[in-house]
């Protein structure tokens, strides 16, 4: 499995008010939470993000609350991977638990900028910046964390066998 995409850059403590402001809670709904994705900490990504991009933050992204409506909006505005030097605990079990790959590598977290094209090996956890030319070993998924992501989160993964 691979992502390729542009990058949003994000900085420290990207909680998850921010990635989905609380006033939308009131909807489940994966195409409407998108619509309002990341719109406290960047008014445009909305307009900007396409399909395949990627979230590049700092430490601790997706602290705060536990819902999952944070890694949904985020998976249905067409991220297709989120980088980070940390990530908080909830975010990264409700993040595999909905299919959003997710991985841990500060160096990358570090280097990359916004707007650099980037590609992830998911098999072996290599970040390449193909606008730098520079790469970046990150956690590679276990087979069975890539089984969850490729059946689009873990409910689908366990009505599958």
């Amino acid at each position: 499995m691979q992502a390729k995409g542009r990058v949003f850059k994000y900085g420290d403590n990207v909680d998850t008010d921010v990635i989905i402001p609380a006033r939308y809670l009131n909807s489940s709904d994966p195409a409407e939470l998108a619509t309002h994705c990341m719109e406290d900490i960047d008014r445009n990504f909305v307009k900007k993000v396409q399909k395949g991009d990627i979230i590049v933050a700092n430490k601790n992204f997706g602290c705060g609350s536990s819902r999952e409506h944070a890694p949904i909006a985020i998976k249905a505005a067409g991220v297709s991977c989120v980088i980070a030097e940390t990530f908080a605990r909830i975010f990264y079990r409700n993040s595999i638990n909905i299919g959003l790959p997710i991985i841990e590598c500060p160096e990358a977290a570090r280097e990359i900028e916004a707007g650099d094209e980037v590609e992830i090996d998911f098999d072996s956890g290599m970040i390449y910046d193909r606008t730098k030319g520079t790469q970046y070993k990150g956690q590679a998924f276990p087979e069975f964390m890539q089984k969850i992501i490729k059946a689009e989160g873990l409910i689908n993964y366990i009505n599958q066998k």
